[in-house]
């Protein structure tokens, strides 16, 4: 028992001891660290976080309104082609047939028709705006500008094929190649428009492909084309889709 009590007071006082003997060490460890605190806030800047913002309600429904319209777009059919203009566009080519038939050389055959082209391209123009005007529509719209891309490729390919045919001397196939091309290009641009547009276009290659081989009735058979299956389909056009 004494040297139990001899012992316990010695403990007591250890924990003094140990924090007397440590005390210079962390005196020196704190005077040669304080640079660092200093220079760590010095580092430290304050930096507010990003957060996304949510894009404005009229932004929104702007977005909405946009791709709505494009849809709508791209489902419709382009209801533009006048009807009646294509009437006009068909009398326009009898009378033009007509008067072809009666001159005594191909240069002025070809430049008859040639004129009742530019006419036509007149008259289709004039009448698809009338037509688009009246209902309120964008005339190049979504379908419109693809049946205008896909019928101007062909046209283009017939003027250039007119001018190698005619420097070639074949000049008995340039009116079953018109008849052929211009029906190409009626199939191709009627497939974003009314059905009843692709079956014309059908209708033309079948008269350009007789026309290939029996071009004793070309002038015959481009008076039946451009002047009867407009004339025609122009009606139905009309009746069927409103003028």
């Amino acid at each position: 028992m004494q040297v139990r009590r001899a012992v316990y007071p010695s403990l007591c006082f250890l924990p003094i001891y140990v924090y007397q003997t440590a005390l210079p060490c962390k005196v020196l460890d704190r005077s040669s660290g304080d640079s660092l605190p200093s220079v760590a806030m010095s580092l430290i800047r304050l930096v507010s976080p990003e957060t996304d913002q949510p894009p404005a309600l009229h932004e929104r429904a702007m977005d909405n309104l946009r791709y709505i319209r494009e849809t709508m777009e791209r489902a419709s059919a382009f209801t533009g082609i006048s009807g009646w203009g294509q009437v006009a566009i068909g009398a326009s080519a009898l009378i033009s047939a007509f008067i072809a038939a009666r001159q005594s050389s191909f240069q002025s055959w070809l430049a008859v028709w040639i004129a009742e082209a530019v006419v036509s391209l007149l008259i289709a123009g004039w009448s698809m705006d009338r037509k688009a005007r009246a209902a309120n529509l964008p005339l190049l719209s979504g379908p419109g500008r693809k049946v205008a891309f896909s019928l101007s490729p062909p046209i283009f390919v017939g003027g250039l094929l007119t001018i190698v045919l005619y420097r070639a001397g074949l000049i008995d196939l340039i009116p079953g190649v018109w008849l052929l091309l211009y029906g190409t290009g009626v199939v191709t641009g009627g497939m974003f428009s009314v059905p009843i547009v692709p079956l014309m276009g059908l209708c033309f290659m079948g008269l350009g492909a007789v026309a290939l081989f029996v071009p004793a009735f070309s002038n015959a058979l481009m008076a039946a084309g451009f002047g009867g299956l407009h004339i025609v389909f122009g009606v139905i056009i009309a009746r069927r889709y409103g003028g």
